[in-house]
């Protein structure tokens, strides 16, 4: 790619055959509008080198499961009860864990982006929303009571609180610690337990990172309803004048023979020079980041299909009858150590009780029996096909290793804090869609579905923008190395496209 901005042109260079009026407006349309897009280029390329390393704020499983304590064997509210103060007829969802205030709570889910209910599990009382004082206890039980914690009051939206999925807690506390990181905790209101954490070091690495790359300071202002349309319009044009300047250098280089000068580039001044060699080295890598990048925001819906959603109450099955729901502390007598966090269940018919302390999959158990529960493969399987009503199961894929479809990131990364545990079956259905389901044979959890579009949108985002394949992340630092020098090289060349369109547009305003 390069631009073209000397007032006098050298002899025509060999090339395809194109008109003098053509050319004329393919020069002065890469000229003027790259002078703008330039600095989105080089702001694109700068942030995305710091997002390798820190990503945007998020919480992670195993990070919050580590900040909890263990369960008390003597807690006496039992699941039924803690429904029946929600008014909640069913345990799919339930879970407990001393998440609040540092207190153990039961955490009744609610609906699609409806706040859940919270149970106290010492007394059996539903709980209010969170004020500023549980906000505080929560905050000083996250580190164990070893740091002070300074309350900042309450934050509907701010420049690390975007993700949609916190809406079913806004507004959320705003708790400053003295950790040795300067932790920033966001707790929610709705239940008071920490929804997001951020570190001194990553809330100012964001301002480098994610927020300038994804347009963030756009967000929470009079444009935010159109930030979605800015970022994807903004990429189109990117990809048009990366496309055009790539044209404007190939036509520019000599093939044959080189110039008078002995170069094969007619610029003589050195910062076009450098320009037009950076954009022949580098435009096929800027078109495919500005391109994926604007496939990251799926526009105009490219990859939302109109598949029907999984049949979840089918494939759980109706409640099992007879014995209640297992008291707390049967189930934690039932394992080696208090776990830190239980989760209620329900497949196939069968009520079970995931029991999670740290990393690695979590302890299944009979949520009525209170014993260890293994799931028949046969029946699992004939449950798992009614997941997605009138499509056939093709057929099952044991995967004892990530592929290319199903794969873990680092935590700090956009998906990262996804759990993606083996081994996984991967369930191939004759829909429309060609839908593919994931399942955790250890514990009948749905872990995920792609159909085409989504699959699409691995390679045409995923893969392309961040170089996301396992035999390159696998030999790391070569992902690193690779990806820094291509990012430097974008970066070089559209720095260069900053200078040298400023100094041209400088010239034309002093005329």
């Amino acid at each position: 790619m390069s631009a073209i901005f000397s007032r006098s042109s050298p002899r025509r260079p060999a090339g395809p055959p194109l008109s003098a009026r053509a050319k004329r407006w393919l020069y002065l349309t890469h000229r003027w509008a790259g002078i703008v897009l330039c600095l989105f280029f080089a702001m694109w390329f700068l942030s995305g080198m710091v997002m390798m390393y820190v990503g945007y704020p998020k919480l992670a499983q195993q990070e919050r499961l580590a900040h909890l304590a263990p369960l008390d064997a003597a807690l006496s509210v039992t699941p039924a009860q803690a429904l029946a103060a929600a008014g909640a007829g069913d345990a799919p969802g339930l879970s407990l864990a001393a998440a609040r205030g540092g207190a153990p709570v039961y955490v009744v889910p609610g609906g699609r982006r409806e706040a859940p209910k919270v149970v106290d599990a010492a007394t059996g009382a539903l709980l209010p929303r969170a004020d500023a004082e549980v906000a505080r206890a929560t905050a000083a039980a996250w580190f164990g009571g070893r740091y002070a914690a300074h309350y900042g009051g309450t934050v509907d939206e701010d420049v690390y609180t975007h993700s949609r999925a916190l809406d079913a807690d806004r507004p959320l506390h705003r708790v400053d610690m003295e950790d040795p990181e300067r932790t920033r905790l966001y707790i929610s209101s709705a239940t008071g337990m920490v929804v997001l954490d951020a570190t001194r070091a990553e809330r100012l690495w964001n301002y480098a990172g994610a927020w300038i790359h994804w347009l963030y300071p756009l967000r929470g202002s009079a444009l935010d309803p159109w930030w979605h349309d800015i970022v994807v319009w903004l990429s189109v044009a990117g990809v048009l004048v990366a496309l055009t300047g790539t044209v404007v250098g190939v036509l520019r280089w000599r093939f044959s023979r080189p110039y008078a000068s002995g170069s094969r580039s007619p610029y003589r001044e050195s910062m076009m020079r450098w320009h037009h060699l950076s954009g022949l080295l580098f435009a096929a890598i800027t078109i495919t980041w500005i391109f994926s990048g604007l496939m990251s925001m799926n526009p105009w819906k490219l990859f939302t299909g109109d598949a029907a959603p999984l049949a979840l109450a089918a494939y759980a099955g109706e409640p099992e009858a007879g014995r209640p729901l297992a008291s707390p502390g049967a189930l934690i007598a039932a394992l080696p150590a208090p776990p830190r966090e239980l989760v209620w269940t329900r497949v196939d018919g069968r009520d079970l009780a995931l029991a999670r302390s740290g990393p690695g999959a979590p302890q299944v158990l009979s949520a009525r029996g209170a014993a260890p529960y293994a799931f028949d493969t046969t029946a699992l399987r004939a449950a798992a096909a009614r997941l997605l009503p009138g499509a056939p199961l093709r057929g099952i894929e044991v995967l004892d290793a990530h592929d290319f479809y199903y794969y873990a990131r680092d935590a700090h990364a956009m998906l990262g804090h996804i759990e993606k545990p083996l081994p996984a079956w991967r369930l191939v259905f004759g829909d429309p869609q060609a839908t593919w389901v994931y399942l955790d044979p250890r514990t009948g959890q749905v872990l995920g579905r792609q159909d085409r579009g989504a699959r699409a949108s691995r390679w045409l985002f995923a893969f392309m923008h961040s170089w996301d394949w396992n035999g390159l992340l696998d030999r790391r630092p070569l992902w690193d190395a690779v990806l820094i020098f291509l990012s430097l090289g974008g970066a070089a060349l559209s720095l260069t496209g900053v200078v040298v369109g400023w100094r041209r547009l400088g010239k034309k305003l002093r005329a």
